[in-house]
């Protein structure tokens, strides 16, 4: 009797939680060609903390990816992308900003454990994530939805991805801007008896 009670009330709890969730407001994604919305945050660098605001990056493109959380498995394969293509966002000028409601501390071990090189926003309100319509992307759990930006020199909207493949977006960025070779070609090793 107490295992059918158990899952009465699991049941009873799923139901509540899909008949609530449309009634969480889920603001609308930004469209290309708009203003970004300007935030001021702290970001995580490797070991530090540092003020930052939109603004910071006028004159760069800008991507702006939000994940739902650090460590989980998507998250840290998204990130890892990023991470495998930075060389060829940091030489074609690109900057990379990870965004999600994630601690300080939290932050700073994904960096840490996955030797990730860009900064990771801090946004515990979700100011930003709901200014650019990521926030309660899973409802449930309060986590932001997997979305991202290319903001660009001047501040506006130049591309918006909303549904986001962790393991291929990356390059897919990198593709859409035309950009194939950015990372500077690796020099060669002379052959061993050649002369110059």
């Amino acid at each position: 009797m107490k295992m059918f009670t158990v899952a009465l009330i699991a049941i009873v709890v799923v139901v509540v939680a899909v008949a609530l969730r449309p009634r969480i407001a889920r603001a609308e994604l930004l469209k290309e060609g708009q203003i970004a919305p300007p935030f001021t945050t702290q970001m995580v660098t490797g070991e530090t903390q540092a003020p930052v605001s939109l603004a910071d990056f006028h004159g760069k493109k800008v991507i702006l990816y939000f994940y739902p959380k650090d460590e989980t498995s998507g998250c840290t394969k998204e990130a890892c992308a990023f991470r495998d293509g930075y060389a060829r966002y940091t030489s074609a000028g690109l900057v990379v900003l990870g965004c999600s409601i994630d601690s300080a501390e939290a932050h700073k071990d994904f960096i840490r454990k996955n030797g990730l090189p860009f900064p990771l926003l801090l946004d515990p309100g979700k100011q930003i994530a709901t200014a650019y319509g990521a926030a309660n992307g899973i409802p449930i759990l309060g986590l932001d939805r997997r979305i991202t930006y290319v903001i660009d020199e001047n501040g506006k909207i130049l591309k918006v991805y909303p549904s986001v493949d962790p393991s291929t977006h990356a390059i897919e960025i990198l593709s859409d801007l035309g950009i194939t070779n950015a990372a500077p070609p690796a020099q060669a090793k002379p052959a061993a008896g050649a002369s110059n």
